[in-house]
């Protein structure tokens, strides 16, 4: 596994516009060329000449990234094999280390010691963040429908 520094990027306003109308292009380029396995990326730079290209997963995951930065949000890029001390594991779920530990030792979300450091895979972190996320959608649906059937929505 490879280990991992999490540092969040946030733009100011004025640049977040700049990465939403980026977005826009972007997506565009995308809708209106679905076959195309690579995307080939004009850079300005006097120095080169040759276009860059890109596989289309790589523009996807730009597009992405361009999505959230453009609505103000922080972004992180953090490879799935990535170990993640227990502080990072309880950033990206946004909990408190405590919390997180708990989860640790519940077998909730797998990890291993290094020492006596406890070390998370990131996937193991957004697997838990998925079905955690399933339950939640779950229970929402059931109290949607309790509320349905006792006349209160």
């Amino acid at each position: 596994m490879t280990k991992t520094e999490s540092r969040p990027v946030k733009l100011p306003p004025e640049k977040a516009a700049t990465a939403h109308r980026a977005l826009q292009r972007v997506r565009h380029y995308l809708d209106t060329h679905r076959e195309r396995a690579q995307i080939t990326v004009t850079v300005e730079d006097s120095d080169e000449t040759e276009p860059l290209i890109l596989p289309r997963e790589v523009v996807e995951l730009l597009a992405g990234t361009l999505a959230h930065l453009g609505a103000g949000r922080g972004v992180s890029i953090v490879p799935s094999d990535a170990e993640l001390t227990t502080q990072q594991a309880a950033d990206m779920l946004n909990v408190s280390r405590p919390y997180l530990i708990g989860l640790l030792k519940a077998g909730e979300i797998d990890y291993h010691q290094v020492g006596t450091h406890r070390r998370i895979a990131a996937s193991s972190v957004l697997e838990y963040r998925r079905r955690d996320d399933k339950r939640r959608r779950a229970a929402a649906d059931e109290l949607t429908q309790l509320g349905q059937e006792m006349g209160l929505i």
